[in-house]
């Protein structure tokens, strides 16, 4: 799977994890000079505290357009550090 925005390749991994339709690309497989940290987290009854990354490349900003679960609950621990995607990221084969 690849994720991409504005032209750029954001991650690409053959070993996503797919949970509720998204995409969770392993942190190894982001490409970190696009992703700066956001203030923003919200939380999910079964995931928990999910903390955000703005993504930039070409001059621009996508606020909070990636997400990861730094310390996800139990029943969601498989995708712990893991990054998914939104807001016009398109994740392709």
């Amino acid at each position: 799977m690849k994720a991409t925005w504005n032209g750029q390749t954001l991650a690409e991994s053959d070993k996503t994890i797919v949970i509720e339709g998204n995409h969770y690309f392993p942190p190894e497989s982001i490409k970190r000079e696009f992703f700066k940290p956001s203030a923003t987290h919200t939380t999910c009854a079964w995931k928990g505290e999910a903390s955000y990354y703005d993504v930039a490349t070409g001059g621009e900003t996508n606020k909070d357009a990636a997400w990861y679960y730094p310390a996800a609950k139990d029943a969601a621990k498989e995708i712990t550090g893991y990054v998914a995607f939104w807001k016009g990221v398109k994740v392709t084969p």
